[in-house]
């Protein structure tokens, strides 16, 4: 009996190891490339930024992270790639502060709730530039011509409806200025809408910093204020709205990092860490530094939270000068 009892031990032993020897080992996320999608075309801001922080990325999980680029339908099909990918951790997206303001135009369904939000890395505010020899000395004199000149002076900087018109938009409606007051001139970007003010086409022109840079430098351009709470690194000297105006009104491009909703917990810290690390690396911010973007972090709650307020702000601004659907 003793030894039969023995034989079975043995056996249980021996069934117990097979079954775990079966059981496949699972495998560390993550095990193949990650493909992260840029709604934007190569050679832009968004793609600079996703693919540095791709390179660097790449080094921390040991796996290559393959930037693609998604064009097409002012931002739609790149971030409709983004939402509609497997919640697997295999394909990410850097998702832009058009993510709110496409649905209000009627463009898509997507919100910045349509993704498992990873963090925020970038944030440029909207500058007010004005010609280098333009007589206004602060952005209240600029506003106070305006109010008392309506449709004389005219501003550019990216399409009608795009994030700077929307910006020079909800400032004048902040200080209860018609936002007729000031008509808009379409252009194809910043860098046009900036040659056209140094032209004498537009008398304003309310970009980011980075994008006047140069001709600010060049002593061109000057620009009276920021739309943030913060002044901006790259021109600390330019004084914020809230200085004075005593307004709270900001308004930024801003780029985050996402993947499609559903991504599991472990996954999501998986790729929060890692962002975190590149993002707290010197050559990302060296890289930052020497385009002039912002450096702004956030982790998912907080960028949730984040994209919910740029969304109110960009739909009653939007509702406000009737683009809005």
């Amino acid at each position: 009996m003793q030894v039969r009892n023995k034989w079975l031990a043995s056996l249980a032993t021996a069934v117990a190891l097979c079954g775990v020897w079966a059981l496949p080992a699972q495998a560390a996320y993550p095990e193949r490339p990650i493909t992260l999608i840029v709604p934007w075309g190569a050679g832009g801001g968004t793609d600079a930024v996703a693919r540095i922080l791709g390179t660097l990325m790449e080094k921390d999980l040991g796996q290559p992270v393959n930037v693609v680029n998604r064009t097409g339908g002012s931002g739609v099909v790149g971030h409709q790639a983004i939402a509609a990918a497997a919640p697997d951790g295999y394909t990410l997206g850097i998702i832009t502060v058009e993510i709110g303001m496409m649905h209000h135009q009627g463009l898509t369904d997507l919100k910045g709730t349509s993704y498992t939000p990873i963090a925020l890395v970038n944030a440029d505010p909207a500058g007010v530039q004005v010609r280098a020899d333009a007589p206004y000395k602060n952005v209240g004199e600029l506003l106070a011509a305006i109010r008392a000149n309506p449709g004389k002076f005219k501003a550019s900087g990216t399409g009608q409806g795009g994030i700077w018109h929307l910006a020079i938009a909800g400032l004048l409606r902040d200080q209860k200025i018609d936002a007729a007051a000031l008509p808009w001139v379409p252009s194809n970007g910043a860098a046009p809408g900036l040659n056209d003010l140094v032209a004498g086409g537009v008398e304003v022109v309310p970009c980011s910093l980075p994008e006047a840079r140069a001709l600010i430098e060049a002593g061109k351009v000057k620009s009276l204020a920021v739309m943030d709470p913060n002044p901006a690194a790259l021109f600390p000297k330019v004084p914020t709205l809230k200085a004075e105006l005593g307004t709270n009104w900001t308004m930024a491009a801003w780029r985050g990092i996402a993947a499609p909703k559903g991504l599991p917990a472990d996954i999501q810290a998986r790729l929060l860490a890692s962002l975190k690390k590149a993002h707290d690396s010197k050559e990302f911010k060296e890289f930052m530094t020497n385009r002039g973007f912002g450096v702004l972090w956030a982790p998912p709650a907080e960028f949730a939270s984040f994209m919910a307020k740029s969304d109110a702000d960009l739909g009653a601004t939007m509702k406000a000068v009737g683009i809005a659907k």
